[in-house]
């Protein structure tokens, strides 16, 4: 998937304008590179158009993720996007559903299972059948 398509994919799903979608995305990604080791955030850039692998900032240095649950990942993201707590939920669910979209199958599950149990809500709506088919 290409950074346009992938833009105008959270653009859809979180029903904002484009310049507000990218906002969004950059918010969740820097986020999940700050929750996943360093060697994931690296497999997961390799998968990603060039504009996001920026965002993600990956480094072999930093090995170690962050260890904070959903709530401090949300309220990371409303920070970063200047948006409420439940809009940065909302996004960070279309930001994953589009990440599904864009990478490999084993890459996603790779992501997935680095974050606890609390992320279900945002996470659970990308993991659906038929996630991929799905237009909002």
């Amino acid at each position: 998937m290409n950074y346009d398509t992938f833009v105008d994919q959270v653009a859809q799903r979180t029903r904002t304008s484009s310049e507000q979608a990218v906002a969004l995305t950059r918010a969740t990604l820097e986020t999940l590179a700050e929750r996943l080791t360093g060697g994931e955030v690296l497999d997961l850039a390799a998968q990603l158009p060039k504009p996001l692998q920026l965002v993600l900032k990956p480094s072999p240095r930093t090995e170690s993720a962050e260890r904070f649950g959903a709530a401090e990942f949300v309220a990371r993201v409303a920070v970063r996007a200047d948006v409420t707590e439940p809009a940065a939920r909302d996004a960070a669910r279309a930001v994953f559903v589009t990440l599904r979209e864009a990478i490999s199958g084993g890459e996603f599950d790779d992501v997935v299972v680095q974050l606890p149990r609390d992320f279900r809500d945002m996470v659970e709506p990308a993991m659906a059948p038929g996630a991929t088919l799905r237009r909002s």
